[in-house]
């Protein structure tokens, strides 16, 4: 059953981002070969992705895409993604980007929709994660553990959230990556998604 997962990497105090929205703290820390095919194996399984404005920007800044716009798709290949806003942010040309203003749970139907038989990826920020999991969409979390902290910065998801089942545990290199079942259908017996093992290679504040 296709899940919707919060894919990410963190430092050991919970940050995805330090306070100036950088994520030198992840490239720096050491990673295991089989990681990128883990990654593979994720990504290959996504039918549709979401992020907030802040996230989007940083990808747009930290890859320059607004020079590169065909690096995107060697990214994310031809996946939608909605991003939440409330501002103008730049446009790409050639991607299927659709900026949103709504409340999640309609849009989410739409990725749904859209992602078919696969999964739908929320990239981040936590806040937007948090989102969906207040209207309860939130299958899946699958965190990256850096051996970093930071003790300030962008939190990984600032919700209280009990109950999480624990099913699968990684190392990868200096890192581990931790995959938590949060709701429903997939607490109730859904396996791990392909490549959930692995922490993401870059994963966006």
């Amino acid at each position: 059953m296709p899940l919707t997962q919060y894919y990410t990497a963190t430092t050991l105090d919970g940050f995805i981002a330090d306070p100036d929205n950088s994520l030198q703290w992840l490239f720096d820390v050491p990673r295991a070969e089989e990681g990128s095919r883990a990654w593979d194996d994720f990504i290959g399984d996504v039918g549709a992705m979401a992020m907030g404005a802040t996230t989007y920007e940083w990808v747009l800044d930290h890859e320059r895409l607004l020079e590169n716009p065909q690096r995107w798709q060697e990214f994310y290949d031809d996946r939608p993604c909605w991003v939440f806003t409330h501002r103008d942010l730049p446009v790409l040309p050639g991607v299927d980007i659709r900026f949103v203003r709504d409340d999640v749970s309609p849009v989410h139907r739409e990725m749904v929709a859209a992602a078919g038989e696969r999964n739908v990826w929320l990239v981040g920020g936590g806040e937007l994660v948090g989102q969906f999991h207040d209207r309860g969409l939130l299958d899946q979390v699958i965190a990256g553990i850096a051996p970093v902290t930071l003790g300030a910065g962008a939190p990984l998801l600032p919700r209280r959230i009990e109950g999480m089942r624990l099913v699968d545990v990684r190392p990868d290199g200096q890192m581990v990556s931790l995959t938590y079942d949060v709701r429903g259908r997939a607490a109730d017996g859904a396996t791990p998604a392909p490549g959930a093992g692995a922490a993401p290679r870059a994963a966006p504040p």
